[in-house]
C-alpha cells in the first residue's frame, strides 16, 4: 500500500474552502480532516498557502491520434493536460480513420492504456449511416456519442433529418453535438468569397460562422431532444442568443439537456483577431465581447453546466495559411485551469465555481464513477495550485506537440505545482512521473427522468 499525505492545504470542494489535510491510500482518497492526520505516510506534501482542487475533467479534446499525429498525439497532449491540472479527458472521434466502429473505438482505448498519463474516455462517432454500430456502444465504459451537426468534412457531418431523428429517438446514451448549420455557413462563405476572393480577412470568421448558423443548429438539436427525451449535451456555446435554449431551474443531475462553454469563448473576443489572427480561429467562432460576457454569465447562472477546452492542435505552418486553408482549432489543455484562475483574479468567478464547472459538474453531467470531487472513497485525482506564483507562457514551457499557444507572452498569476492521478504523483513543479498510466473512465447507468 502506498500512502500520500497532503498537509495544511485549503481544500476547494463542493462550494466551500476548508483548511485541512488529505490522506491518499493507493488510488483513493481515504481521509479528509480539518485536524492533523497522525500517520506516517510514504510521501508528505506540505501545501501551506496552496489550494487543492479536484482534478479537472475536460469533456472535449482532440488529441489527433490516430492519423494526425504531426499535430498531436495521446502521449504528448495527455502530458500537457496533466501539467495543466486536467486529470481526465474525453476525446473526439474525428481522427483518421473516423471512429465509426466499435473496433476502431477500442483501438483508441488500448493506445491510451499504453501511453496516457491522464484518465481517458473516447466518444463514439455518428455518421449518416452507422446507427446500428452506434447502438452497440456500452454506456458504462464510453462517455457518449458525438454528432457533428455542421462544421465537419466527409461522413462526419450528420446533416440528414432522417438520420438525426433515428439517433435521437433510439440512442439511450448521452449525445454530444457540435451545432453549426452547414447551409447557412456555405451561403456566408460564398458571399465573403465574392467580396475578397481567397484572401478573406480573419475578422470575417464570426460573420461566416455566424450567430444565426449556431442558433439554427442548436435549436434544432434541442427540439429533437425534447421530442424524444434524448440526453443531449451541446458543446462549445459561442453566442448569447443560444443561452435562451437552456434551463437553470432544474438541478444538473435531473437535466436532460446540458451545455458546455470553452475557455476560448470565455477569454477572447472578435477584437483579438487583429493581433491573434488564425491562431484564435475556432469552430464555432470567437464572437463579440458581448457574447463572451454573456457566456460567462451563463456559466455563473448555471444555464451552462461545464467548462472545457475543445483542445484541437494544428501546426504553426497550417495555421499561417490563408483564411480558407487555415484549419480551425488550437491547443488549450495546459492552460485551461490557469486561465480560469486568472478570471478569478479579475473578480469574475469564484474558486468554488471553477471547481464546480471544471470537475464536479462534468462528473455529474456524464455520470462518471467516483471522480470529480474531493471525497473519501473517491479516486484521488487532485491538483495543487499556488495562486500567487506568476509565470509567463513561452515556447520554452509549452508541452503541446504543435509548439504554440494562443496565450504566448501572457503572464498568469497562478501556477499548478502538483497533479495527482489515481493517487500517484504525476506532475511536480515541471517534473513528470510516468510509471503509472491513467485509467479508463467508468460511468454509472443513465436514468431517464
Amino acid at each position: 500500500m502506498s500512502t500520500t499525505l497532503i498537509k495544511n492545504v485549503t481544500i476547494v470542494n463542493e462550494g466551500k474552502k476548508i483548511l485541512g489535510n488529505v490522506l491518499l491510500e493507493n488510488n483513493l482518497i481515504s481521509k479528509i480532516s480539518s485536524l492533523e492526520i497522525k500517520l506516517k505516510a510514504d510521501k508528505i506534501i506540505d501545501a501551506t498557502g496552496k489550494y487543492l482542487f479536484p482534478g479537472c475533467i475536460d469533456d472535449q479534446v482532440h488529441f489527433r491520434e490516430p492519423g494526425l499525429i504531426h499535430k498531436g498525439e495521446i502521449y504528448t497532449e495527455a502530458k500537457a493536460a496533466v501539467a495543466g491540472g486536467v486529470t481526465s479527458y474525453m476525446e473526439m472521434p474525428n481522427t483518421i480513420p473516423n471512429v465509426f466502429t466499435q473496433e476502431l473505438l477500442e483501438e483508441k482505448y488500448k493506445r491510451a492504456a499504453e501511453v496516457s498519463l491522464a484518465n481517458y474516455s473516447f466518444f463514439m462517432g455518428a455518421s449518416n449511416d452507422n446507427l446500428d454500430e452506434v447502438l452497440k456502444t456500452d454506456p458504462s465504459t464510453v462517455c457518449g456519442i458525438k454528432v457533428f451537426m455542421g462544421s465537419s468534412t466527409g461522413n462526419m457531418l450528420v446533416d440528414k433529418r432522417e438520420t438525426l431523428e433515428g439517433l435521437f429517438s433510439k440512442c439511450k446514451m448521452l449525445i454530444a453535438v457540435h451545432c453549426e448549420d452547414e447551409e447557412t455557413i456555405k451561403h456566408n462563405m460564398i458571399h465573403y468569397r465574392e467580396l475578397y476572393g481567397e484572401d478573406v480577412p480573419i475578422e470575417c470568421h464570426p460573420l461566416i460562422r455566424s450567430e444565426e448558423a449556431c442558433y439554427k443548429s442548436s435549436s434544432l438539436a434541442v427540439e429533437l431532444a425534447k421530442k424524444y427525451n434524448t440526453r443531449l449535451h451541446i458543446l462549445h456555446i459561442s453566442t448569447e442568443k443560444e443561452l435562451a435554449l437552456f434551463d437553470n431551474k432544474t438541478p444538473l443531475k435531473q437535466k436532460r439537456i446540458t451545455a458546455e462553454a470553452c475557455i476560448h469563448h470565455l477569454w477572447f473576443s472578435s477584437t483579438d483577431y487583429k493581433t491573434k489572427g488564425s491562431f484564435i480561429k475556432w469552430n464555432p467562432a470567437v464572437k463579440k465581447a458581448s457574447d463572451r460576457d454573456a457566456i460567462l454569465l451563463g456559466v455563473l447562472e448555471n444555464k451552462i453546466d461545464v467548462i472545457a477546452t475543445d483542445h484541437a492542435p494544428h501546426t504553426i505552418e497550417e495555421k499561417q495559411q490563408t483564411y480558407f486553408k487555415a484549419p480551425s482549432g488550437g491547443p488549450l489543455v495546459q492552460h485551461s485551469l490557469i486561465a480560469m484562475l486568472e478570471l478569478h483574479h479579475q473578480g469574475k468567478i469564484t474558486l468554488e465555481k471553477i471547481a464546480e464547472k471544471m470537475a464536479h459538474a462534468v462528473a455529474d453531467c456524464f455520470n462518471i464513477e467516483k471522480r470529480g470531487y474531493i471525497r473519501e472513497g473517491y479516486f484521488a485525482d487532485l491538483v495543487l495550485v499556488d495562486l500567487n506564483n506568476p509565470w509567463t507562457v513561452s515556447k520554452s514551457n509549452l508541452l503541446y506537440k504543435c509548439g504554440w499557444s494562443p496565450f504566448e507572452g501572457l503572464t498568469f498569476k497562478s501556477k499548478i505545482t502538483h497533479t495527482i492521478v489515481n493517487g500517484a504523483l504525476a506532475y511536480d513543479n515541471g517534473r513528470f512521473y510516468e510509471n503509472k498510466k491513467g485509467q479508463r473512465l467508468r460511468f454509472k447507468k443513465l436514468e431517464n427522468h
